[in-house]
């Protein structure tokens, strides 16, 4: 396996992304090439300590820059040289299995979508990050790549979803929800009861195992393996998680510190505590997959530390490996507005 990887995108570029693939590569043996800067690149592997370039790491030289002042639009068209934009035009050509980046959202997904482009079928690509619940794992489909959408790409993210956490978290029959403001039919706008009416006739000719609607207050107390969302909404929801989570574990460490007794009893229970911190970390995912992409492309977090660069690339070998994306394209007639009226197979 081998995975291109940005260099140059993310706060802490280079260093923290050469450090982070440096570690994937001894870790898990994996391919990487390195895109960006050559000297700059050559000057962290050194920081690393790291003499010479390790055998299964390679550099290719891309001496311009995203910058995240540039417009997400055209920003890897202006600037062809550009990690960006050479990792993407590698990644098409079959030179790696996936690319991670954890530069520009906005430019690494229309790069992705106009430079690998999307599965021939699929209207919208969409983001795709694997959340913790108090069930296990559950994987919110868009939080954030289309904030406008219409009922039929609310069905085909529920498939996107459907297909990526039965390949990729190995749950046979995923549960899908649906984002919405109550639990009854008729809640929400009219996006939410046109899709609802859609993944319903999906249900019922027996292609989704679609739960309902479900509401953010009850999503993270499990209830569903895959919950859909226009990107607006999921943003909102993803992001107030995550301030959620770092509130929280603020709070608790201000209990813990506050006399000696507390001081105590955080001693005897720092483990499941480093437990939780670790379940709420973004860090510990790595990265969140642009779907519906006919490549594996992986959007690590801006502010990304050499730890979250590694899971990230392990994260890009899992889904390169995992065969969802020949799920996709096997299957794309199903996610089809009126497939549900069609005589065609079921999915596998």
């Amino acid at each position: 396996m081998k995975i291109i990887v940005d260099a140059m995108g993310g706060d802490n570029a280079p260093l923290a992304v050469v450090q982070g693939a440096l570690e994937a590569h001894r870790q898990y043996g994996t391919g990487v090439i390195l895109v960006g800067r050559t000297a700059e690149i050559l000057k962290a592997v050194e920081q690393c300590g790291e003499k010479n370039l390790p055998a299964g790491v390679e550099i290719r030289d891309a001496p311009e820059v995203v910058e995240i002042a540039d417009d997400p639009a055209t920003a890897f068209k202006r600037k062809k040289g550009s990690s960006l934009t050479v990792g993407l035009n590698l990644l098409k050509s079959g030179e790696g299995d996936a690319f991670v980046s954890a530069g520009s959202t906005g430019a690494l997904l229309a790069g992705a979508t106009l430079v690998v482009k999307r599965i021939r079928g699929v209207r919208r690509a969409a983001m795709g990050p694997v959340l913790p619940t108090a069930e296990g794992r559950m994987l919110l489909c868009d939080c954030g790549a289309n904030a406008e959408c219409t009922p039929e790409y609310l069905l085909q993210f529920a498939y996107l979803g459907n297909y990526y956490v039965r390949r990729v978290l190995g749950v046979e029959r995923p549960r899908v929800a649906l984002l919405n403001i109550g639990a009854e039919a008729e809640k929400g706008d009219t996006l939410r009861q046109e899709a609802y009416a859609l993944l319903t006739a999906a249900a019922e000719a027996g292609r989704l195992h679609f739960v309902g609607n479900l509401e953010a207050s009850e999503a993270m107390l499990g209830g569903a393996d895959v919950l859909v969302a226009d990107g607006f909404s999921g943003n909102v929801m993803l992001k107030s998680l995550e301030g959620t989570g770092k509130f929280l574990l603020k709070e608790l460490k201000k209990v813990f510190l506050s006399s000696a007794r507390t001081k105590i009893a955080a001693g005897l229970v720092k483990g499941d505590l480093a437990e939780m911190k670790k379940l709420l970390d973004p860090s510990e995912v790595g990265g969140t997959p642009f779907l519906g992409i006919s490549k594996p492309v992986i959007k690590a977090h801006g502010s990304s530390d050499a730890r979250a660069i590694r899971n990230a690339i392990r994260r890009a070998e899992e889904y390169a490996a995992s065969g969802f994306i020949a799920d996709v394209q096997a299957n794309i007639e199903l996610m089809k507005v009126g497939a549900d009226r069609q005589n065609l197979p079921d999915a596998p």
